[in-house]
């Protein structure tokens, strides 16, 4: 049993390659390093340094695998919108690309990492695989068209599937791998903080119990235990959902996130506040309860310890 991770060297896919070790279970990692870490990789897992439109690439990575989980592709909602031809290359045509190797390789397991992205701003208070999806950038749009491929591609080979909508992924199940994207809160209060700067709140009248926004976070190590999890029960012939979100049920605020970033830091800070940012949602919260009886998820991280372990993995935190 071994397993291809897409996307192996990024933030998510390295706590995933790792989550997949720790089971006992062979890794090879295809990654161009557009925006994942060489040195993210754990020494011994094979890597093939390659984007999935070289389908050749894809296919020698292919070899002896019986499934792939796959993450790579252009995460940035706010950016595709001003790249999105971009957008739909690396992940809808990419995408079509690995089907493509993956059908001639006669691999017929695949995990993809899908997004809550595609619910763009739902009006539920707490969203569910049957909320209808309407995605409001070409990021989530592409990830919608990523499951509508692995359906049609199920209809019309033997491909056995399932897709994890993810929320808010942050923290770190290993020091030596962090979030280093610009757009995400945790990464952004950690490098304000290092650099002595004090990190703004965008939004105090939201209709919320302390006014900012409330979101869905997940610690990435449970997120990426989620993984193996399907990719067993693929591997043992179950039948999965099409899609499950995995979210905690409840969500925290942007306030409480400030304040865990004070007591974990022990930096004394009172935030900025700035007016809501256009599109932003007062509440994204998705129900887990599928994910939970399928995939045995849940989150086992409070917002501290999701903090706390952002912070000691974080680069230039002392």
């Amino acid at each position: 049993m071994t397993w291809l991770v897409t996307g192996g060297a990024g933030y998510i896919g390295a706590h995933v390659v790792r989550a997949f070790r720790d089971g006992g279970i062979d890794v090879v990692v295809i990654d161009d390093l557009s925006s994942g870490k060489a040195e993210f990789v754990p020494d011994g897992v094979p890597f093939v340094r390659a984007n999935l439109l070289d389908g050749a690439a894809v296919r020698q990575a292919l070899d002896g695998v019986t499934g792939v989980v796959h993450l790579a592709g252009f995460k940035y909602a706010g950016v595709s919108v001003e790249r999105p031809l971009h957008t739909y290359t690396q992940n809808v045509t990419a995408m079509v690309s690995l089907l493509e190797a993956m059908a001639e390789k006669g691999v017929r397991n695949i995990v993809f990492s899908s997004s809550a992205g595609v619910y763009g701003t739902p009006t539920e208070e707490v969203v569910t695989e049957a909320t209808r999806p309407a995605p409001e950038s070409p990021y989530g749009e592409s990830k919608l068209i990523g499951e509508w491929l692995l359906r049609d591609q199920a209809a019309a080979t033997e491909l056995h599937h399932t897709a994890l909508r993810y929320f808010n992924v942050v923290g770190s199940g290993d020091p030596a791998v962090y979030d280093a994207s610009p757009y995400n809160l945790f990464p952004i209060v950690c490098n304000l903080l290092t650099q002595g700067k004090v990190p703004q709140i965008y939004g105090t009248d939201h209709p919320t119990p302390d006014g900012t926004s409330v979101k869905d976070y997940v610690h990435v190590a449970d997120l990426a235990r989620a993984h193996v999890a399907a990719a067993r029960a693929l591997e043992a012939g179950t039948v999965l959902e099409p899609v499950y979100n995995l979210g905690s049920g409840t969500g925290t605020s942007v306030r409480e996130i400030m304040d865990a970033a004070r007591r974990v830091t022990g930096i004394d800070f009172t935030p900025g506040e700035a007016p809501r940012r256009p599109g932003d949602p007062s509440r994204v919260v998705a129900n887990g309860d599928l994910a939970a009886r399928d995939l045995d998820w849940k989150n086992t991280y409070t917002v501290d310890e999701m903090f706390a372990t952002a912070w000691e993995a974080w680069p230039t935190a002392s």
